[in-house]
């Protein structure tokens, strides 16, 4: 929900990223009406979220980054999985005390035989790889050592 003000709006993303079973997740289709609403102002973002669906993620992550204006992320308690995508879209990122940012590599569900179990590792990799890359331009690190720090499911 996007509040207005003179000079700059918020928005809170506190719930699932993607649609969920209770039609409650936060979608690129929300976050590109706030978006719509707030015009070309500043914009604070305040984050609390386990996470959700990868190319939500991602579609939130490219609409922030594309906003005219600044974009202030705040991690208030947890930025896990799509959410750290998402806080890696802030041109200022913002962890409040105690506050948790958790990044890993892309999950999947799949089932069969050893060749479709390695057919379904190998469609991740890209995926993995978009991610190191995000997060090596935000925190100034190799791609290499944000991979090593999602092969480890990182808190930071």
């Amino acid at each position: 929900r996007a509040a207005a003000s003179d000079d700059a709006a918020s928005s809170s993303i506190y719930d699932s990223i993607g649609g969920n079973w209770e039609g409650t997740g936060i979608t690129a289709k929300r976050v590109s009406a706030v978006l719509r609403n707030i015009g070309a102002r500043d914009l604070t973002v305040n984050v609390n979220s386990p996470g959700g669906d990868f190319f939500e993620g991602v579609a939130i992550y490219n609409l922030l980054r594309e906003h005219k204006a600044k974009v202030t992320v705040n991690v208030m308690g947890l930025a896990a999985s799509a959410a750290s995508v998402i806080a890696m879209a802030g041109d200022e990122i913002l962890m409040g005390d105690g506050a948790f940012l958790m990044i890993h590599n892309a999950w999947t569900v799949a089932i069969g035989n050893r060749h479709d179990i390695a057919q379904a590792a190998e469609v991740l990799a890209p995926f993995d790889a978009a991610m190191a890359k995000v997060y090596s331009q935000r925190a100034g690190i190799s791609e290499a050592e944000a991979a090593a720090l999602m092969d480890k499911a990182t808190c930071i």
